[in-house]
């Protein structure tokens, strides 16, 4: 790696990090400065002290929320990316089926918890898991299936000049074509999967989960453990959202866009 992308990946993440702390020093002196109660909105050193004091229960609580959040994302991006790939070959179906997807997804998501925690079971990980794959179906499903068709017709018919078939077309140009709006759909995804996760939580679950511990913290009025909770969910989400993000990079270094940024 030249120093020249070195210093380009330290610019990218500065500005970042300095709102990122100015953040967090202007919520503390508000919060000292207006004297807000604990109730409302504790102060970060006090949910950094209490992320200390619980950190083993609280990591924990996040490990089982993750991977619920993991199986959900898995689930639901297979399904989006075999939709995608069905609806790309043929065209008519995936004309006809878009409006039922369009309408499961404008569902909102309490009102599918509930469904799911009667069908797999409370305590089932997996009722948790088909919330998150709800969240994560549709966006994974729109921008796959927009980037299988959004080729250039150019290289589909240089493709039918050397008498390659259907399969070869996708598989040649219009799979690899679609990997920049597939990583798109996928980044937004691993956000929505710990946020299915969460609130699939919210309407019932082990103790050890992750939700359930926020919601049992703000009942009995421990909000600072709620909210070192909150944090941690973001944090797991952050991280899920980077190693995606690490992954296209892998995946694509020959995106254009990602030239393109590197050079301006």
């Amino acid at each position: 790696m030249s120093v020249a992308v070195v210093q380009q990946r330290l610019a990218d993440w500065t500005a970042p990090l300095v709102v990122f702390l100015l953040g967090i020093v202007l919520w503390q002196a508000l919060v000292a400065v207006f004297n807000v109660q604990e109730f409302l909105l504790p102060k970060p050193s006090v949910i950094a002290q209490t992320f200390w004091d619980e950190r083993s229960s609280l990591w924990h609580a996040g490990i089982y929320t993750f991977k619920e959040a993991l199986g959900g994302f898995a689930l639901g991006s297979g399904l989006g990316i075999l939709s995608a790939l069905i609806f790309a070959a043929f065209r008519p179906l995936g004309t006809a089926s878009m409006p039922f997807a369009v309408a499961a997804n404008a569902i909102p998501i309490i009102a599918f918890a509930p469904i799911m925690n009667n069908w797999f079971g409370l305590l089932n990980p997996f009722s948790k898991m088909a919330i998150a794959a709800v969240l994560c179906y549709f966006p994974v499903l729109i921008n796959t299936r927009r980037g299988l068709t959004a080729v250039d017709p150019r290289a589909i018919e240089l493709m039918r000049s050397y008498a390659a078939g259907r399969a070869e077309i996708f598989r040649r140009v219009r799979i690899p074509a679609s990997l920049p709006h597939l990583f798109a759909g996928l980044k937004i995804a691993s956000v929505l999967s710990m946020i299915g996760a969460i609130v699939g939580e919210y309407f019932g679950g082990p103790t050890t989960a992750l939700g359930v511990t926020i919601l049992n913290a703000s009942a009995y009025t421990n909000f600072p453990v709620a909210w070192a909770g909150i944090v941690l969910a973001s944090a797991f989400g952050i991280l899920f959202y980077g190693a995606v993000a690490a992954a296209e990079r892998l995946a694509t270094p020959w995106d254009p866009s990602r030239r393109e940024s590197h050079t301006d």
